[in-house]
């Protein structure tokens, strides 16, 4: 990839990866076909799929479309050598226990981005009647009498556990509530698929969920899934560190409120429309202080971006991480692109340079891996990019997307190297 280039043009959005993945685990809780459209395609899609085809449904990916068919009795059981490549795969613990009353689900792995316990998924299903063990890397959960409402406090408003949760509510005996629930609007998009399944759910983008639980069987639907915000932010914030001009279409500018906002604070022009918007500047950005949260706050999975605007924005920015500890195991590749930036805890110190210098690099995980591509724009010289295949994970077609954007950019298979022993 070569450095240097301005980006300007439109580029189209796909469906939020946090949120397909989770519809395709929802389509568990009735029996029948479900279709999940606008999903993207990527390979943890292809994973989750596969997940489903061995809990015993039928599932088919044609284009942007999932088309599951549930058998009346799935599997129970999730195997670790699925699980291990996708941390969202957890997400089946909720429905299969809601609807066989036994699952067995592998521990996840997924990104290497610090510590995220399954404790509060455990603990909200257990005040829900579920008994819960973990032996051999594997989480068990039983329901022998059945699941029934409860009042749930989340100490931090987790999405994987609000999703489990509310996944496993919506067939339990009463109401539940889920306090300090997440509000993503991917939270918000699983209630809707839910809602039109036949589940009763209110309270959907607001930190208090309410399910009333049903009896009867829900039935299959058809549901597009909700543009992605975190892959619309990245065009976003490689357009001002480019000084380009690009519209961003098929997400909802509200759904980056922060986001871009702090992108008017470092100079550049932000139109929102109608599921989509134009970011355009044509100085160099000025540095901006942010803080990721939970959402609606300053979302995590854009912070690498937010290093990099601020790697070459005019001035000193300090950046502070609040959810993942192991987010700024990357720096050390930013800084291999010639960025100043030093880290102490959660916190990191940006001073701006006007430019980077190209230099051969590796992505740690997905959103790391296209803020070094990102950055990568900003350097002088030629910057390659390894282990790309996190990248794949959240960003389909990112190199097409990228060269049409005026980027001069290829992707190539490097072979392993070979040594004589």
């Amino acid at each position: 990839m070569k450095g240097g280039a301005r980006l300007a043009g439109d580029v189209m959005v796909g469906g939020a990866k946090n949120s397909a993945l989770k519809l395709m685990a929802v389509a568990l809780l009735a029996e029948g076909r479900s279709v999940v459209a606008n999903v993207p395609r990527i390979t943890d899609i292809a994973i989750m799929a596969e997940v489903l085809r061995r809990l015993g449904c039928d599932v088919t990916l044609d284009g942007t479309e999932a088309v599951i068919d549930v058998p009346a009795e799935p599997g129970s059981e999730a195997d670790y050598d699925l699980v291990r490549r996708l941390r969202a795969s957890i997400c089946v613990l909720g429905p299969l226990l809601a609807r066989r009353g036994y699952v067995r689900v592998a521990l996840p792995g997924g990104d290497m981005i610090g510590s995220r316990g399954l404790d509060m998924h455990v603990s909200g299903l257990a005040r829900m009647g579920a008994e819960i063990s973990g032996e051999h890397g594997f989480v068990i959960a039983s329901a022998p009498g059945g699941l029934h409402g409860a009042k749930i406090w989340l100490d931090f408003p987790s999405v994987g556990a609000t999703e489990n949760i509310l996944m496993a509510a919506v067939l339990a005996k009463g109401v539940t509530e889920i306090d300090n629930a997440a509000r993503e609007p991917e939270i918000v998009d699983i209630c809707e698929m839910l809602n039109a399944m036949g589940a009763r759910i209110e309270g959907a983008g607001t930190s208090t969920l309410v399910i009333e639980g049903v009896q009867g069987p829900l039935k299959p639907v058809r549901h597009t899934t909700v543009g992605d915000r975190i892959v619309g932010g990245t065009w976003a914030y490689a357009a001002v560190m480019t000084r380009g001009d690009v519209t961003v279409r098929g997400v909802r500018p509200e759904f980056l409120d922060i986001a871009l906002d702090k992108l008017a604070t470092a100079g550049a022009t932000i139109e929102p429309g109608d599921n989509c918007f134009r970011v355009r500047t044509s100085e160099r950005p000025r540095g901006v202080d942010i803080v990721t949260l939970p959402y609606p706050g300053f979302a995590t999975d854009l912070l690498p971006m937010a290093l990099g605007l601020a790697s070459v924005a005019e001035g000193s920015s300090l950046i502070t991480e609040n959810i993942f500890d192991g987010r700024f195991m990357f720096v050390n590749e930013m800084v291999r692109l010639g960025a100043d930036i030093r880290t102490d805890g959660h916190h990191a110190v940006v001073n701006g340079r006007d430019r980077l210098s190209g230099a051969p690099v590796r992505a740690t995980d997905i959103r790391a891996g296209a803020g070094l591509v990102i950055a990568g724009l900003c350097a002088e010289g030629v910057t390659e990019v390894g282990e790309v295949h996190h990248i794949d994970r959240g960003y389909p077609d990112f190199v097409a997307d990228l060269a049409r954007l005026g980027v001069e950019v290829e992707r190539t298979d490097v072979p392993e190297p070979t040594f004589d022993f």
